[in-house]
Parts: C-alpha cells; structure tokens; sequence
C-alpha cells in the first residue's frame, strides 16, 4: 500500500511540472512553493534593485551660432587692355603709395575724384594732386602738344610698363594712354591727355585753372570743369604761366 502511494504522490508531481512547462505564453505556471527543512533558516526572498537615476547632466550651454560671414570684396578684374597697360574695374584692394614728384611717372596709376564748391567735380591722382587737359591737345585721335618747356610747368601724367590703371569714380573704358614726341606714355581720359600744375603746392590745389584760356582740370568724362574766377583764388584766365610757358615754374615743387 506504501508503494502505491508513492508511486501515485510521484505521478501527480509530475503532471504538475509537466503542466508548469507547458503553459502558453502569457500564463501564470502553478506556483511551486518549498518549505524549509526542519532547522533550517528562510533564505530570505530576492529584492529586485530598486532602479538608480542617472546622474543629472550639467546643462549645456546653447551653441555658439557663428557670425555670418560677410561678402568678400570683389577684387577689381580688368576692364580694358591697351598693349602693355591693363585697366581695372576700380580701385586697388591694396595701398598703393603714389610718387612724390610729379615727374617721375609710374607702372601703377591711381585716378580718383574730389569735389569743388566752385567748379564741381575734377580727377586726382592717387595722392589727390589736381589733373588738367589742354585745349591745343586733341582728344580723337589723342595726341600731346604740350612739350618743352611747356611740360615743365604742366608735368604730363605718365605710366611706365607694364603698367597698371586704378580708376575710382571714372569709367574704365574712357581710360587709356598715347605716346609722346619723347617716347614717354601719358594717360589720357576720354581721349585727351592729362597734367599736372606744377604751381599746385599741395592736393586740393587748382591754380592752373582757366590758366590762358586753356587749362582745365579734367571732369571724370574728359571734360573741361567751370572757370575759376579770380576771386575765388583762380588766374582768371590771364596768368602767363600756362601754354608755351613753364621757365618760371619750379622743376619739381616737393609733394
């Protein structure tokens, strides 16, 4: 009888753990429960972790938003070629130092603009010395006359090659160079070649205005400006000095 009782305890614990095995997904198996042995002690039932918080992460400052960068410059592209002489769009992107004397010439040539409350807008070279045309020159086709002495007191404004022309305020277009009796190139606008006064002490200086009629300084089309009466510190038209004149006028005057 013993037997048969053990053999029947043994089946159904069995079953059970069949059944335990078996169960679908999702199913709760039979819970098992063991008893401790006499004198032993309960393990003591496992206590999931408690789940740890993540360290707070120190704030981040919000990202630098780079300037935006600024549109370059264009570099001034050249406009025009005469053979040797290039002509740019504008002015330099670097400094150009202009000659001192108003005779020496140069292979880089700088034409800007200044104003005049009396005879309005004239061209300058790069360190702001008034420029001039004469009447007796001739624009179409371009050809110098003033030569000699005459050239003494009206220096001609002359590139070297290879040369270079910066104009700022002036149609490139209207730029460009002849050749003189001397072999010399001078810069011409619109045509008509352009001096210097060597009477003119200092940038700003027009005292070769209205000089015989036929001195000018040179608007940025190649123009003649307005005459500059005597009472506002111009010749008027009747100083001596202009033209075929040029002995009394300094060989260089130092600027």
């Amino acid at each position: 009888m013993k037997r048969s009782h053990i053999v029947v305890a043994g089946l159904a614990l069995t079953s059970a753990l069949s059944l335990a095995a078996c169960a679908r997904p999702g199913t709760n198996p039979t819970q098992v429960r063991y008893v401790a042995a006499e004198g032993e002690t309960p393990a003591a039932p496992t206590v999931p972790p408690e789940p740890t918080t993540p360290p707070e992460q120190p704030e981040l400052a919000g990202e630098e938003t780079p300037d935006a960068q600024s549109e370059p410059i264009p570099e001034p592209t050249v406009a025009k070629t005469q053979k040797w002489v290039k002509i740019f769009s504008g002015a330099s992107d670097e400094d150009i130092t202009p000659p001192k004397s108003i005779r020496s010439g140069s292979k880089t040539v700088e034409l800007n603009t200044a104003e005049n409350a009396v005879i309005g807008t004239y061209v300058t070279d790069g360190a702001g010395r008034t420029l001039y045309r004469f009447d007796e020159d001739s624009a179409k086709p371009p050809k110098a006359t003033c030569n000699g002495d005459c050239a003494k007191a009206w220096p001609p404004l002359l590139i070297k090659s290879p040369g270079k022309i910066f104009p700022k305020g002036i149609d490139p277009k209207i730029l460009g160079y002849v050749e003189r009796a001397d072999g010399t190139c001078q810069v011409t606008i619109n045509g008509w070649p352009v001096y210097y006064f060597a009477k003119d002490a200092k940038p700003g200086d027009i005292l070769g205005q209205g000089v015989k009629g036929t001195w000018f300084a040179v608007d940025p089309k190649g123009g003649k400006t307005g005459k500059l009466p005597e009472s506002a510190g111009g010749t008027g038209g009747t100083d001596n000095s202009g033209g075929d004149a040029g002995d009394d006028a300094p060989v260089d005057p130092g600027y």
